[in-house]
């Protein structure tokens, strides 16, 4: 009985080691591979932010009016609680980037290497900005 189960201990070892990542070579171990870093890692050794707000669940506006972030790499992040299309852009000083429009229970990202100064972040959906779905981006 000994014997048995020595061996299914082993046939179990023998068959866990030939599984494998096909992107990486058997041999290779956990100190070989460089992780990739994650957008907040990358933002906090290089400087920018990455940021969250939402879109209001019943008003055409922001749950925030004014960000505050570290000259870099900047993303927005906005959640979308609403039965409303909505997104996220960043625009001033050169800069003019655009989210994707999402719906209820989504989310709109929008990225950009920014200088030092004042952006407005915005709802580019058409009229939605103008009702006020605006605030301030201050990039320090």
């Amino acid at each position: 009985m000994r014997r048995l189960t020595i061996l299914l201990v082993g046939a179990m070892l023998a068959v866990a080691g030939c599984g494998g990542d096909d992107e990486k070579p058997a041999s290779s171990s956990k100190s070989d591979s460089t992780p990739t870093p994650t957008a907040t890692e990358a933002a906090a050794s290089g400087g920018g932010e990455n940021l969250t707000l939402a879109a209001d669940k019943s008003a055409l506006k922001f749950d925030k009016s004014a960000l505050e972030a570290k000259a870099g790499k900047v993303t927005l992040t906005m959640d979308n609680p609403s039965d409303i299309p909505h997104a996220v852009a960043i625009e001033g000083n050169g800069v003019d980037v655009d989210g994707k429009t999402v719906g209820k229970g989504e989310k709109s990202v929008a990225s950009a290497d920014l200088k030092p100064g004042t952006y407005e972040f915005y709802c580019p959906v058409p009229g939605h900005e103008e009702a006020g779905m605006k605030g301030k981006l201050t990039v320090k």
